[in-house]
C-alpha cells in the first residue's frame, strides 16, 4: 500500500509539471505532487529525506518514473526500499534519476552520457525516440522554478 502511495506521489509530482510549464511557479517537488501520477516517487523522496534538496535552488534535471514504472518493479521492491534501514539504497536510486543543471531535450545528443547526483553515469539514446539507459522518455521538458522534469516509463537503477 505504502509502495503504491509512494509511487503515485512521485508520478503525481512529475506529471503535474506539464500543467505548470507555462508559469514555472512551482518547484520540482510541488510540480510532481500536483501532477497526480508521481505518488510513489513523492513518497520515496519523502522517505529519503530529499524534499528540501529538490525544493532547493538547483537547477536540477529529474528523470521521473511514473507510478506505473514503480509498480513494474518486482513485488516488494518499493516496500523494501522505503524501510528506514534501506534509506542509503533508496537515496542512491533516487539521486541516480537526478542530473545537476537544467538539461532540456534540445540539449541532448545521441550516445551522450551525463553524471548523476548519485555519482554514476546515465546514457542518452536517440535512435528510437529518447531513452535514458533503458527507460523511454514519455514526456519531456516540464519546466519548474528550479529545473526541469522528464517523465520516464521505467525506474533506472545504478550499477551495484
Amino acid at each position: 500500500m505504502f509502495r503504491k502511495l509512494a509511487v503515485a506521489s512521485v508520478a503525481t509530482i512529475l506529471l503535474g509539471t506539464s500543467a505548470m510549464a507555462d508559469g514555472h511557479g512551482k518547484d520540482i517537488v510541488d510540480t510532481a505532487v500536483s501532477a497526480g501520477s508521481f505518488e510513489t516517487l513523492v513518497a520515496a523522496v519523502q522517505a529519503a529525506e530529499l524534499v528540501d534538496t529538490l525544493k532547493g535552488e538547483g537547477p536540477f534535471t529529474v528523470f521521473a518514473p511514473t507510478d506505473e514504472a514503480f509498480a513494474a518493479l518486482p513485488e516488494g521492491t518499493v516496500a523494501d526500499l522505503l524501510k528506514p534501514e534501506n534509506k542509503d539504497q533508496l537515496v542512491a536510486v533516487l539521486t541516480y534519476h537526478v542530473v545537476p543543471g537544467k538539461v532540456m531535450s534540445g540539449d541532448l545528443s545521441d550516445d551522450m552520457t551525463a553524471a548523476t547526483v548519485q555519482g554514476g553515469d546515465i546514457t542518452i539514446d536517440l535512435d528510437s525516440g529518447v531513452m535514458v539507459n533503458d527507460a523511454n522518455v514519455v514526456q519531456a521538458d516540464i519546466e519548474t522554478s528550479n529545473g526541469v522534469i522528464h517523465v520516464i516509463d521505467k525506474v533506472i537503477l545504478p550499477a551495484s
